[in-house]
């Protein structure tokens, strides 16, 4: 009898513990949820309720960003037609041979209701025929607007018989690390996918010095480049871009361009046809390099100013090597990433205000920002700057490029200070024009490059 009246006490006792866990962790639940703002201004920052931050997995409601998301993130196809040879001769002599269709896929995001998407750049590259699919199997044919391949993003639109939805441009520099986003594309071909995860890490530059990602471990696969990565909200806080993997597939972490820039760029290429980007005109060695371990700049919370560039805005402001820039605007700075990521927000013409540590003192100083003097031409890897009036009159041109750095393997080829003018049959005026046409030089054939040298004759290098 005492047994049964135990078991009977242990079991109302249970009772009233699960009704009360019940009461208080069910019917109180608080659920963040944002509804869509129908009138959110077009190429502008969001600024909607973030309250949503710092809240548990429990309690953070996806449902409304992901279902504002899937139906601004479109299916892009890309068809690009290559010549194949038939047979030895054909590839050995360079005839024609076989056209062949080949189909690329990947994301993009509307970005207006008049049907402007954006998506990245390698998606749609080469395209001879580009169509876009939105979530209610519509499709359309598109046009390229614009592309920065330095940056991975594109602009290309559609002409809709209706107003499109799309999505707000969320403000990347207050996005924290731990918060929760949506990644939202095509993977595999699988239309409409939502993957969840976290900001992982911001400003990471993935070996180059001129970008800055953010990163999450939302899973993002091949098909997803060009998608959307979003809030809770459902801002446009990212455009969706690279993975790093063996694989090729998701192996736990993934890129995003940061949407600040991806905005940034798509108002450029609206406004001038091209991208306007404002440079401080600094060097700085990487972290993980002998020479910054063996002078302790490896261990500087900053970024350690290695050389200024000839007329830029650090040399007008009279930085100086061995500065470190402490912060950008209101912006704190810790790794190169951040200092690029910020500025490759700016134009020509853009003035920033920087806290400079030097040699202990604390200074402010303001640096206007100007457009890039010199850059790496890509197949070559020259670095190579433009003109000025100096260089104009010792080597009596109005135009070209000068040599300024030769990689190991063209050291033997006394390059280093000739002026390039042409490259097959094209002028090259600026750097601009040594990008896009070093770029374009093919593996298969060989490339005449002219130049001059300090004497005024004129010299002629094959490059196969």
């Amino acid at each position: 009898m005492k047994r049964l009246t135990h078991l009977l006490m242990v079991s109302i006792l249970g009772g009233a513990i699960t009704l009360g866990a019940y009461k208080l962790f069910f019917e109180n639940s608080k659920f963040a949820v944002v509804t869509e703002d129908q009138g959110a201004p077009y190429f502008t920052t969001s600024n909607l309720d973030t309250s949503v931050r710092g809240a548990g997995m429990e309690e953070v409601d996806f449902t409304v960003a992901a279902e504002k998301t899937v139906n601004a993130v479109v299916h892009v196809k890309n068809v690009t037609v290559n010549e194949v040879p038939n047979n030895f001769w054909e590839y050995f002599y360079g005839s024609q041979g076989s056209q062949r269709p080949q189909v690329g896929t990947g994301s993009g995001v509307i970005i207006s209701p008049d049907g402007y998407i954006v998506t990245n750049n390698h998606v749609i590259a080469k395209a001879d025929a580009l169509s876009v699919t939105l979530n209610n199997n519509k499709s359309y044919k598109a046009e390229i607007i614009g592309t920065d391949p330095n940056s991975d993003i594109a602009l290309i639109k559609i002409e809709a018989d209706r107003n499109l939805p799309y999505l707000a441009f969320g403000d990347s520099d207050n996005t924290r690390i731990g918060e929760w986003v949506l990644a939202v594309g095509n993977p595999f071909n699988l239309t409409s996918t939502v993957t969840a995860g976290i900001i992982s890490a911001k400003a990471r530059d993935l070996g180059r010095t001129d970008q800055s990602f953010l990163q999450t471990d939302a899973a993002v696969n091949p098909g997803n480049s060009g998608g959307a990565l979003v809030n809770t909200n459902g801002d446009l806080i990212g455009i969706n871009t690279a993975i790093t993997s063996q694989t090729g597939s998701y192996v736990g972490y993934s890129f995003a361009v940061p949407s600040n820039i991806a905005k940034k760029v798509v108002e450029d290429i609206m406004e001038y046809g091209n991208v306007q980007k404002g440079i401080l005109g600094i060097s700085s060695p990487r972290l993980n390099t002998p020479y910054a371990v063996e002078n302790g700049i490896d261990e500087i919370e900053g970024v350690y100013i290695d050389g200024i560039e000839e007329d830029s805005g650090a040399e007008e402001a009279e930085l100086k090597s061995g500065d470190v820039i402490k912060m950008v605007d209101d912006i704190r700075v810790r790794r190169f990433a951040d200092l690029t990521g910020y500025v490759a927000t700016k134009r020509p013409g853009d003035k920033v205000l920087l806290a400079i540590d030097r040699n202990g003192d604390e200074l402010e100083v303001e640096v206007e920002l100007k457009e890039r003097q010199s850059l790496v031409v890509p197949q070559m890897g020259l670095k190579v700057k433009n003109l000025n009036e100096e260089d104009k009159k010792k080597y009596k041109t109005k135009y070209g490029v000068k040599i300024t750095g030769v990689p190991e393997t063209y050291r033997g080829y006394d390059l280093e200070g000739k002026v390039i003018m042409a490259i097959g049959d094209e002028e090259v005026r600026d750097i601009q024009d040594a990008r896009t046409l070093f770029g374009a030089i093919s593996r298969y054939g060989k490339t005449v490059i002219t130049m001059i040298n300090e004497k005024g004759e004129r010299e002629r290098l094959i490059f196969q």
